[in-house]
């Protein structure tokens, strides 16, 4: 079952997704896509945060370690050009630090990997449904 059947393009729920693992980013697309989400993609965070149809996204999804910057960095960015919405951080290398961390920075979830694709969806419902 979907998050929020897309019925148009103006109701879609944009999705961000920055995980440098080509495997487990054509894996997160097919999934959130099937959940209702309009997914945008990157393998590293500059050119994320060089898109500027990033700021639009309602949701981010951020692997924690990026060739190029960390999750909690890039989630730090976004939000200080005014990006709300809904992040879960998916990581490796969980930790209490970091779950600490992460939370500081406004992340909804932290997700360990590997990981069910339920976690994952029920931690972006779960967090959206916070911030309404």
């Amino acid at each position: 079952m979907a998050i929020n059947p897309v019925s148009t393009a103006q109701d879609a729920l944009h999705l961000l997704l920055i995980e440098d693992d080509a495997g487990v980013r054509r894996s997160l697309q097919l999934l959130l896509r099937g959940q209702g989400f309009d997914v945008q993609s990157f393998a590293t965070a500059g050119p994320a945060l060089a898109e500027p149809s990033s700021q639009r996204a309602t949701h981010v999804v951020i692997d924690y370690a990026l060739p190029d910057n960390d999750g909690v960095a890039v989630l730090r960015e976004l939000c200080a050009r005014g990006w709300s919405g809904c992040a879960v951080l998916i990581t490796a290398f969980y930790s209490e630090e970091l779950k600490f961390r992460a939370e500081a920075a406004g992340f909804a979830a932290i997700i360990a990997k590997p990981f069910r694709d339920s976690v994952l969806i029920d931690a972006l419902t779960r967090g959206a449904a916070l911030r309404e």
